[in-house]
């Protein structure tokens, strides 16, 4: 039953609120200002029923001493003389709605039941904000290995600044978790997040997706629809896939970005666009430039700090800790108790590349916690595909020279990991540094140290 604190020092009201309201809420009550401040702080009454002239201390002052204590519990002002600026007044500091006497006995029960209404759904609105960033929050996202912690601690450095950032990494690395992770633990984090797949949506509506369109504007535009970024105002602006949209679309989000503002499809007003933007994408972005499918310009907009995010077959050590944490999500959603897994079978799975990655791992583990029988999965219950040995790399030690010493050595073999990752990746240095995890300075140090031509410099010449 909710509780509601009357404050009146006219006893005849108390008696008559006391007659309307017992059989609905509980009752407590204060016949002057000091003493409904004292009930407040110990009763912690659901809504307040304030009076405004009172002995000792008036409901204003008793007002703001209750807006002090909790600036949420609706407050209804009684009043036999509230007079327009006084209202005003009693609105600013922070009563919720006000009632002159005599009040009517049935609209004070409506404004009651609607304050209360009100204050439960703020409740539940706050608590589901909650509940979503402890999901998003840093420790949902499973990684004990340096890879992990260094994504965690750039998260931690980014999350309150509005730099715009590029999350790149291959599909099912987490991309949009980590989005969601930086939205979640910023000052945005009670602000939208908006996310859009670039790829799922047909270039001819992606403008009106992003931006909205007026009623009109074209064939099927019935009404008028709020776009993505309008959407995002104050908050934050998900594009996955970014390398997908088409030049034209790319022009018009480079011009929201700089202007701050943007105008729906078929219209004349310009809209202001507060918006923190994140992308991701699984494409090499300077490969994309260079054959015409995406603006350089906006490139430089959107890769203002960029965060590559490690595939699992480059932080093997958190498997282990992944196939559990599937294992647990999946007995509480069904409920059942959570299986678990021999040695054998979490070696095999440790030594699987999982191409991809952690979207592919969490279907694996539904499927083997499916179809296993018993509470434990063994070697025979991983998918054949898994079970498939992956081919070994090729250490590079067979084609050195011998004998050599260390140094000869290391220099010999750094030079075929590098010329092996120019090759593969058709000579584009940037793509080679990340293969081989060191940045693009030290690869270019390495090679004029090891005499390597640079193919690059020399495709330019």
């Amino acid at each position: 039953m909710k509780k509601i604190l009357v404050v009146d020092d006219e006893a005849g009201i108390r008696e008559t609120l006391n007659a309307l309201l017992k059989s609905d809420y509980a009752l407590v009550f204060a016949s002057n200002g000091s003493e409904g401040v004292r009930q407040f702080q110990e009763a912690s009454p659901d809504l307040v029923l304030l009076d405004l002239a009172m002995p000792k201390m008036d409901g204003m002052a008793a007002l703001k001493k209750l807006r002090d204590i909790n600036p949420e519990t609706p407050i209804i002002m009684l009043t036999a003389t509230m007079t327009a600026k006084i209202a005003v007044e009693a609105m600013k500091i922070g009563a919720n709605d006000y009632l002159t006497k005599p009040f009517d006995l049935e609209e004070l029960k409506l404004v009651i039941a609607r304050e209360l209404a009100t204050r439960a759904l703020k409740k539940e609105v706050l608590q589901l904000r909650t509940d979503v960033s402890k999901r998003y929050g840093l420790e949902n996202i499973i990684g004990n290995s340096r890879p992990m912690q260094d994504l965690f601690s750039k998260i931690r450095h980014l999350a309150d600044t509005k730099t715009t950032i590029l999350l790149m990494g291959e599909s099912g690395t987490g991309k949009e978790l980590v989005a969601r992770a930086l939205h979640f633990n910023s000052i945005r984090k009670h602000r939208p997040f908006i996310a859009i797949n670039c790829a799922a949506i047909p270039e001819t509506l992606l403008e009106s997706e992003l931006f909205g369109h007026e009623r009109g504007a074209f064939t099927d535009a019935q009404s008028r629809r709020i776009g993505r970024f309008e959407q995002a105002h104050q908050g934050t602006l998900f594009l996955d896939e970014v390398a997908d949209l088409s030049l034209s679309c790319q022009a018009k989000i480079l011009r929201a970005l700089q202007e701050k503002k943007f105008m729906r499809v078929g219209g004349t007003e310009l809209i202001e666009s507060d918006v923190r933007l994140i992308t991701a994408t699984n494409k090499v972005l300077e490969e994309e430039i260079k054959k015409g499918r995406f603006r350089e310009d906006l490139y430089y907009r959107i890769n203002v700090v960029p965060i590559s995010l490690p595939p699992l077959r480059q932080r093997k050590e958190d498997i282990p800790l992944l196939i559990i944490h599937f294992l647990e999500k999946r007995a509480k959603e069904e409920p059942l108790s959570a299986k678990t897994i021999t040695p054998k079978a979490m070696e095999q799975l440790i030594q699987y590349d999982w191409p991809g990655n952690i979207r592919e791992m969490e279907n694996i583990v539904e499927q083997m916690a499916t179809l296993s029988i018993g509470n434990v999965i063994d070697a025979e219950d991983i998918p054949l595909a898994v079970m498939k040995k992956p081919k070994p790399a090729e250490s590079g030690w067979d084609d050195l020279p011998d004998p050599l010493s260390l140094d000869e050595a290391v220099q010999a073999l750094e030079r075929k990991m590098i010329s092996e990752a120019l090759k593969q990746c058709n000579q584009v240095q940037t793509r080679a540094a990340k293969l081989l995890g060191i940045s693009r300075r030290i690869l270019k140090y390495k090679m004029d140290a090891l005499g390597l031509q640079d193919q690059e410099a020399k495709q330019r010449e």
